[in-house]
């Protein structure tokens, strides 16, 4: 199977307005894919798509649980649709608040910019641990991906590697909603992603409360909602809110 899952001139045109309006690197984003799948081709749990397919497959809809200041209120409704056999993809800090909440999410998605312990803890319960590389989360590519003990696999925003797909999405919460479009599911969930002005505590390691969202967190919020509501109208994707 190719690297590119979903296909490759629809989100090089996303990714062009994307770098150019954060002033982002490709080459940077290009070494960190390298990178990360020159590690991922060592570890005993890496993951084929088609194997995280396959893992995947048979679920109701997919819950997309980001980290949002509303994520607090949310832990029943992910409960429940989890029970009625719903799958539960986690947005990077969100895993934490998911971890206290004794919900384990079947896919964690992650730049390696949330708890790293809790990460650590859910790859070891059984959470799929789908691994982004970009230009500016190198030191944390070396640092941390290979204490991932579980099964693992890469992705990248730009030029796909062996075992590091492209599968489209910027965030971690948007591409949670990509990577459940790309696995063939048309009923997507989102709880805890508000694209507000508000950062959730949960979305870092070092909030111990809500912050006010600066002038590029405002801006990557913006993107992650334009990339959900376009995925959704051009695709005829089912987008619920809980």
């Amino acid at each position: 199977m190719s690297g590119w899952i979903f296909p490759k001139d629809k989100w090089m045109r996303w990714y062009a307005k994307i770098i150019s309006s954060l002033n982002l690197n490709f080459s940077a984003d290009q070494e960190a894919t390298d990178l990360l799948s020159r590690i991922l081709t060592t570890m005993e749990g890496a993951m084929t798509f088609d194997e995280l397919k396959n893992v995947m497959s048979g679920l109701r809809g997919v819950v997309v649980v980001g980290a949002g200041p509303s994520l607090e209120k949310s832990d029943q409704k992910i409960r429940e649709l989890k029970l009625k056999g719903w799958g539960v993809f986690s947005a990077d800090g969100a895993t934490t608040f998911l971890l206290e909440h004794n919900i384990t999410p079947d896919i964690v998605v992650t730049d390696l910019d949330g708890r790293i312990r809790d990460l650590l803890s859910a790859n070891e319960r059984g959470s799929i641990a789908v691994i982004h590389a970009h230009g500016d989360n190198i030191p944390a590519i070396k640092e941390f991906v290979k204490k991932f003990k579980g099964r693992i696999m890469g992705s990248t925003q730009v030029e796909p590697r062996p075992l590091v797909y492209n599968f489209g999405g910027f965030t971690d919460g948007d591409r949670c909603v990509f990577l459940a479009y790309a696995l063939g599911y048309r009923r997507i969930a989102l709880a805890g992603m508000d694209f507000g002005n508000v950062v959730g505590r949960y979305s870092k390691p070092w909030l111990s409360s809500n912050i006010p969202a600066n002038a590029v967190k405002r801006k990557k919020m913006d993107i992650a909602r334009d990339l959900i509501e376009w995925l959704a109208k051009s695709e005829g994707l089912e987008i619920l809110t809980v």
